[in-house]
């Protein structure tokens, strides 16, 4: 298992038995989001920071600032239908890009708040997606 695999895992897991709390990012919005692979079809969760913007749950594909976007969002992309854990809640969810002026205002929301986020912007050339998770009417599938 790689060592981002195993961190990962020891972040879910830390969330679920502490209810949404993660020591390592205390005072960062943190949800658990369950996603489709976009090849394999296979269920995989994320750690992911959000913003609340209104009715929706809004995360952001820093990765890190390295140069490609993670594999979340390109599954994201692919299988827009998603599951958020948060605050002891499950729900389903449907994932839209944000783009233009909405994408601007929510990013400018977000650094102002997590002033980390401009600088993993600065680390790489390509614009950190920005991805709307608004609740939706179904569960598909089981989370875990």
């Amino acid at each position: 298992m790689s060592d981002r695999v195993e961190h990962n895992r020891r972040i879910i897991e830390e969330f679920r038995s502490s209810g949404g709390e993660v020591a390592e990012f205390a005072g960062t919005p943190l949800l658990l989001l369950t996603h489709t692979g976009a090849r394999s079809g296979r269920t995989y969760t994320s750690p992911v920071a959000y913003l609340r913007d209104r009715d929706r749950y809004v995360v952001f594909a820093a990765n890190g600032g390295r140069p490609q976007n993670p594999a979340w969002y390109h599954n994201l992309v692919a299988h827009p239908e998603a599951v958020v854990e948060l605050g002891g809640e499950t729900f389903p969810v449907t994932a839209t890009l944000l783009d233009g002026d909405e994408r601007e205002r929510v990013w400018r929301a977000h650094v102002a708040a997590a002033p980390l986020f401009a600088d993993l912007q600065s680390r790489t050339s390509r614009a950190i997606p920005v991805i709307a998770l608004r609740r939706s009417d179904t569960l598909d599938r089981p989370v875990r």
